[in-house]
């Protein structure tokens, strides 16, 4: 059983349209109109956010990423502050396709440190692209962790939520492989263990989610047996059904 749950949608570049994201967006909050202990978030394209926050209350919006400067000759760029002016809660950070495309560490803590400022929630993603038989990927995730959040205060850590989201398992990874509920435990307790040696009893509040490819199939052996407080759901999010069914799943599980 978890004591608090979150379930996190990343739709990525999708839908095509607005009003295909407005379509699956209000069937979504039509059909968890009775779910009252898990707590619920969307993360659309940017350009979609401003008009689905009218479609309902019970969603909490995220965005999928954030830069890491309050204003500036930054082209393309979208800042913390102009996302929490439109309504937005939660923002993805250090998500592995941001991090193909060359982003490090230590930009993922500017854009932590700066959503912190802006009013934002952070979901920093941490995760390793393999699994070797000297376990070096514990190294690599407690790395992320130490880099990503170096800076943050003790004050501060509990707002910040961890989603695990191991590369080799993602649908969109060449070669994949199934993660189980005992990859994504080992590595929960791992994260949690990092968090407390660095931010003390304050951690214990830290939500810590998986990220890997969960879909309504597997989200049940993941939430009660993982070790996580949630999920971060990708293609599944985008089929109402799909991504209703887990949430409810979900809130059978909270205490």
């Amino acid at each position: 059983m978890i004591k608090r749950a979150i379930i996190v949608a990343n739709w990525k570049m999708n839908p095509a349209s607005l009003k295909d994201a407005g379509k699956l967006f209000d069937s979504i909050a039509k059909s968890i109109s009775n779910v009252k202990k898990t707590e619920v978030v969307i993360c659309p394209p940017f350009i979609y956010l401003e008009r689905l926050k009218k479609f309902s209350k019970k969603i909490s919006l995220g965005a999928q990423d954030a830069f890491w400067a309050d204003a500036g000759a930054f082209t393309g760029e979208i800042s913390g502050e102009m996302l929490y002016d439109i309504g937005v809660k939660y923002v993805i950070l250090g998500h592995s396709e941001r991090r193909a495309l060359g982003e490090s560490n230590i930009d993922v803590n500017k854009k932590v440190k700066a959503a912190f400022s802006s009013g934002l929630r952070p979901i920093l993603c941490v995760g390793e692209s393999v699994r070797d038989d000297s376990h070096s990927y514990f190294n690599l995730v407690k790395i992320q962790l130490h880099e990503c959040l170096n800076g943050v205060s003790k004050n501060s850590i509990s707002k910040v939520i961890i989603a695990y989201e191991p590369v080799w398992a993602i649908s969109s990874t060449i070669n994949r492989r199934d993660a189980t509920s005992t990859d994504c435990q080992e590595m929960a307790i791992f994260i949690r263990k990092i968090l407390f040696d660095k931010f003390g009893s304050e951690s214990q509040k830290v939500r810590v989610i998986y990220g890997g490819s969960a879909n309504e199939k597997d989200a049940k052996d993941f939430l009660s047996s993982g070790g996580v407080d949630g999920l971060l759901v990708g293609r599944a999010s985008l089929d109402a059904k799909k991504f209703v069914e887990i949430i409810k799943i979900a809130e059978n599980l909270v205490k």
